[in-house]
């Protein structure tokens, strides 16, 4: 899975000037071709990302004026996945482990918090396409996951589009579970969390 297509960054090198990014990677399609991690170091779980601040803010600041582009990662389910856990590491998150592609055991990310309120977090990723909703089975999986990992503190179903209607009933299936073991995060709540990240940098 390589994390510096399109760049030519390595730990260390300075980012392009917005400017000159912009101009190699303006469409949408260039967007999500150029990564937005780099690789830290692997370790038994998968691989330890950095997010890259410049091609991260262009994708956020793209989406902010349409939202719909947040659709063009179901022709790039795993750019979504790096986007994801960049997205994590962005959001202060001490340690953010990108898994393999195959054996990934129901986690795309898994993210950690240490210290006084330590907090691990699993995370699968839905590139979904606009009307391509979750279903019941994937919430499903994701609790067994959850069920299965002894340090897990909460995980978390998150997709480009949105989740069947009868899942996030009040009195449905997984009501038992939200938010403190699980938490669903549509294309629209996705949007608002890269929106506040990309705000949260600016005030700084």
């Amino acid at each position: 899975m390589s994390m510096g297509l399109g760049l030519g960054l390595g730990l260390g090198q300075q980012r392009p000037a917005t400017r000159a990014f912009k101009q190699e990677n303006g469409g949408p399609e260039l967007l999500l071709q150029t990564s937005v991690t780099l690789h830290s170091s692997t370790v038994s779980e998968g691989t330890i990302i950095r997010h890259l601040h410049q091609p991260w803010i262009e994708i956020a600041e793209h989406l902010k004026r349409d939202p719909k582009f947040l659709f063009e990662f179901s022709k790039h389910p795993t750019r979504f996945e790096e986007f994801l856990a960049a997205c994590y590491d962005r959001a202060g998150f001490d340690e953010v482990i990108l898994t393999p592609r195959s054996g990934d055991r129901g986690r795309d990310v898994i993210a950690t918090k240490r210290g006084q309120f330590s907090l691990r977090v699993l995370d699968q990723a839905k590139a979904f396409s606009e009307g391509n909703l979750v279903r019941h089975d994937d919430i499903r999986a994701m609790l067994h996951v959850i069920q299965h990992d002894r340090a897990a503190s909460k995980g978390y179903v998150t997709t480009t589009s949105d989740f069947a209607p009868e899942i996030l009933a009040t009195d449905g299936e997984f009501a038992g579970y939200m938010p403190t073991r699980l938490e669903l995060r549509n294309g629209k709540a996705i949007a608002e969390w890269i929106e506040a990240l990309a705000s949260s940098a600016k005030d700084q």
